[in-house]
């Protein structure tokens, strides 16, 4: 069974790569989450981010963002200190930042999922890729994305986090054309993944 060459001999990895990468999420908490993970991420490898996801969950109130959205000074001080996440007081804050701002997102559009797949007429991205190394970083269209975020105060949302976001989300479907998921994710519905 052939894989994207990313996804490697790691189970961690594999099993990332073999349910969830590319699945399109019409969810918001998971949107949420995939939000608050991909900000983590920033500088780091997304194998650090996936072992430390369970820790995430735990500390994050499992990504309720009304919950996450109240957080303050002593829940912050306690999260800085919790082993299990990465514990960088910047994308902490920007974790409860973004909680708020996807609460403005959703008084405006119904839920996140509305106002993030508007973006893409509301249908994954197919795109065609051979090898890895033709898959872009970031694209006009998340350079867009992450104007908007920034415009309506997200933080940790710059081009490439939202890229990969989109990637992770379902909305470019980034499997290289020879992965075993490329088919399987391209005829999902749109109701895929979001158990």
């Amino acid at each position: 069974m052939k894989r994207c060459a990313w996804a490697g001999t790691e189970p961690i990895y594999v099993r990332y790569h073999d349910r969830e990468w590319g699945v399109p999420v019409r969810k918001d908490k998971k949107l949420f989450e995939f939000l608050i993970l991909e900000g983590a991420q920033a500088g780091l490898s997304w194998i650090t981010v996936l072992r430390k996801r369970p820790a995430y969950r735990k500390a994050f109130d499992n990504f309720d963002f009304n919950k996450v959205s109240r957080y303050r000074e002593g829940k912050i001080k306690q999260l800085l200190n919790d082993p299990g996440i990465i514990r960088n007081e910047q994308k902490i804050r920007s974790a409860v930042g973004n909680a708020r701002a996807f609460i403005e997102v959703r008084r405006e559009f119904g839920t996140f999922s509305n106002y993030i797949w508007r973006f893409v007429g509301n249908e994954p991205v197919q795109n065609n890729w051979r090898q890895l190394q033709e898959i872009p970083a970031s694209t006009d269209l998340s350079e867009m994305i992450a104007k908007d975020l920034k415009r309506r105060g997200f933080t940790f949302a710059g081009s490439t986090i939202v890229y990969a976001h989109m990637q992770a989300t379902g909305m470019v479907n980034d499997h290289v054309v020879s992965c075993f998921r490329h088919r399987e994710i391209r005829v999902l519905s749109d109701r895929a993944g979001n158990e």
